[in-house]
């Protein structure tokens, strides 16, 4: 069983079996029955949200996420770059154009959030960038990759070379960044081992665990909730993910298991 294979973090360092992606077909059929409940999530104040989708995928994907946002009263953006196959010195050149556009019509730090490679994506941002980035949340994002053949699945093992974080490495880490900094994952990640999405908990950073499939991360009713509830907060006021109490099977702990450093949600 996945479950046991426990890495020395505390979570699995291998991602869930393939047919666990299956229940993203429910899921999304949870999202398009939720939106009467997913109105009372927490609203935003019309701030720029730029949304970067995940390994060869496109706008299309974040779609249902950035709808749900725009209902909430924040203004998301599509990176409008096509199929994300990785930060090529094109698409890197066109991101930061698109990030200093975002970053003005703001009138100040923009919040990005980052869907697997995408996640890569919006932290390297942010470590580059800590002026022109108010937050970062990454979905499924394998942030830290000690070795790719057992960090990610068959579909995905370039995405350590894709993502142009190392040279003559095979591995990558991006689990702390200068600004508050929400990671949300799944132990059911069909695609991502979960160990590699955690970052260490401090002052402004923290870990959601959810349940879903990697595919579903962009129109999951719980993953939607809590990004609109971590997008909500003021400017110096971050604090922790608390869900509500009826909400809390939502967000299931660790069953128990130490992470060193991390604080899980629902905990």
């Amino acid at each position: 069983m996945w479950r046991s294979d426990w890495s020395k973090t505390g979570c699995v360092d291998t991602p869930a079996p393939a047919i666990y992606e299956l229940s993203a077909i429910p899921e999304f059929g949870a999202f398009m029955l939720s939106a009467p409940w997913l109105a009372t999530a927490p609203r935003g104040t019309g701030r720029r949200v730029l949304v970067l989708p995940g390994f060869t995928a496109g706008d299309v994907s974040t779609a249902p996420l950035r709808l749900a946002l725009r209902a909430l009263g924040h203004k998301p953006s599509p990176w409008g770059l096509g199929l994300n196959v990785g930060p090529d010195d094109e698409t890197v050149r066109q991101l930061l154009r698109l990030l200093e556009r975002l970053v003005q019509q703001n009138g100040g730090p923009i919040d990005i959030v980052g869907w697997s490679l995408g996640g890569i994506m919006a932290r390297l941002l942010a470590l580059h960038h800590p002026d022109r980035v108010r937050q970062v949340i990454s979905l499924g994002s394998p942030i830290r990759i000690e070795d790719p053949q057992a960090n990610v699945s068959e579909a995905v093992q370039r995405l350590a070379q894709l993502s142009g974080l190392q040279r003559n490495r095979r591995g990558h880490d991006l689990t702390e960044v200068p600004v508050p900094s929400t990671v949300i994952f799944s132990r059911q990640d069909g695609v991502v081992a979960a160990a590699s999405c955690i970052q260490p908990v401090g002052p402004t950073a923290e870990n959601i665990e959810v349940r879903g499939a990697h595919i579903g991360l962009g129109h999951n009713p719980s993953v939607i909730w809590a990004v609109a509830d971590r997008l909500a907060q003021r400017d110096g006021e971050w604090q922790p993910f608390e869900p509500p109490s009826l909400l809390s099977w939502c967000y299931p702990s660790l069953d128990g298991v130490v992470v060193p450093g991390a604080r899980v949600a629902g905990a």
